[in-house]
């Protein structure tokens, strides 16, 4: 455990965002491995019938990462306020809302499988495998949000080691299953999905499993395993706008996919790889933001606002100098990183993939404010407004694509991201601004309580 309410904020957020980067890493390096597996061994075709899924995949899987990461706010926020008892009731509750979304989100993905698969605008010569591969993804549902869960609760009491530590045996199991599932047995796409969800499926049981053996402080008593509906109410609140705030964005990115596939099966496999590079530089946003949402959210529970302010500007300072630094790497060496998956005589393919990761390198640094400031107002408690960042994304995605894809194809996909972030930005760093201040008024007029939230 890790109290975040004494001490250097930069240190402590550091040295918490530390195993995350390199679990966020690992688990890019899987689908980096994972994509080179799939083009290396099955060709672009199968590359591409994995790839055209994914934006549906960030919607459903995003939701899951999502709700559960706001279901874990109110438990961070008892455990900085020393409320153990609450937490641990907020913990049950947690579960059971959990299973319920598990079980709802399941059955409606399995059911309008190949309607999701019309909207996307699957090419007919990938149908067949994109439809096995992302029907096992749906499969593994349960298996995504117990991980995302048992791993928020982990690290709402400041142990972001432990999830490292299973993400990365997972991770080599992913691979190795990938290896003998697609070269060993030839099972081809549907493969690939059955050594993700196998791996999804031993991270979630070991962090349970972690959770109950290895901290007694989150095991939960007989009287506190009780359903209360003051209680799912508050977690649905927060981590239900979380959630939708992923998938509202995901609708924007399912339109620019629609658009992509249906420029053809070259454009496909040029996004799929260039997406795989770009989920991987990533990895540092989410870590930090993920070390500054604990600590922001650790430090409310306390009081102390100077600590939640300085947290930001930390965070906001190490994404934007991270963001410039990649988004050079992309314009000079996005070619070379693409033939980890394209062959280098298949240009026609490569030089696509190489303009995506241009045009994004000039930008990137933006994503890393919409990061940080989004983080900020949902660990606050605000996800409701964090969620309009996401609905200004979708908008200008929508936009973008609609209007000017016809005429200008590929080159519109380009810039279609960047062009969001800006849009997610004009909104969120202001409402930032004001949460905080509001969040500033709130603690300096709040007299101490045995539940002061």
């Amino acid at each position: 455990m890790k109290d975040m309410t004494t001490g250097s904020p930069f240190r402590l957020i550091l040295t918490f965002a530390l195993p995350l980067l390199l679990g966020n890493i690992l688990q890019q390096f899987y689908n980096v491995a994972d994509a080179a597996i799939v083009g290396r061994f099955l060709g672009s075709g199968a590359l591409a019938a994995v790839g055209a899924t994914s934006s549906v995949q960030f919607l459903i899987l995003g939701f899951c990462s999502g709700a559960c990461a706001g279901f874990c706010v109110p438990i961070t926020q008892r455990f900085g306020a020393q409320h153990y008892s609450s937490m641990r009731m907020l913990l049950y509750n947690s579960i059971l809302i959990s299973a319920a979304v598990a079980a709802v989100l399941t059955s409606l993905c399995l059911i309008f499988c190949d309607s999701i698969l019309r909207i996307l605008s699957t090419p007919v010569d990938i149908w067949d495998d994109t439809r096995i591969y992302i029907l096992i993804i749906f499969i593994g549902i349960p298996f995504t949000i117990l991980y995302n869960l048992a791993a928020g609760v982990l690290r709402a009491v400041g142990d972001s080691r432990t999830p490292f530590l299973i993400l990365a045996v997972s991770t080599v199991t992913n691979i190795l299953l990938d290896l003998f599932c697609i070269a060993v047995l030839k099972w081809g796409c549907a493969g690939a999905a059955i050594a993700t969800v196998a791996s999804q499926a031993f991270s979630g049981v070991l962090c349970t499993y972690f959770i109950f053996r290895k901290y007694d402080i989150l095991r939960i008593k007989p009287e506190e395993r009780r359903a209360d509906r003051l209680r799912i109410r508050q977690l649905a609140i927060v981590g239900i706008p979380m959630g939708l705030q992923f998938s509202i964005t995901a609708i924007g990115s399912m339109v620019m996919q629609s658009a992509n596939n249906s420029l053809g099966s070259v454009y496909v496999s040029a996004f799929t790889a260039a997406a795989r590079i770009k989920m991987f530089a990533m990895s540092p946003f989410d870590a930090v933001a993920s070390g500054v949402a604990t600590f922001c959210s650790q430090n409310y529970g306390a009081g102390k606002y100077t600590r939640i302010r300085d947290g930001v500007r930390i965070g906001m300072l190490i994404s934007i100098v991270y963001g410039i630094i990649i988004g050079i790497c992309m314009i000079l060496f996005g070619r070379t990183a693409c033939l980890l998956f394209i062959p280098s005589d298949e240009t026609w393919i490569l030089d696509p993939a190489h303009r995506y990761l241009r045009c994004m390198g000039y930008m990137f640094w933006v994503l890393g404010i919409l990061y940080i400031s989004r983080i900020t107002v949902q660990s606050l408690g605000f996800s409701g407004r964090a969620m309009l960042s996401g609905v200004m994304e979708m908008i200008a995605r929508i936009l973008i694509v609609s209007l000017f894809v016809h005429k200008y194809g590929f080159n519109v996909i380009c810039w279609t991201d960047q062009a969001a972030w800006t849009a997610g930005d004009l909104y969120i760093v202001p409402t930032c601004v004001l949460v905080l201040r509001k969040i500033r008024s709130a603690l300096e007029s709040r007299k101490q309580s045995p539940e002061p939230f």
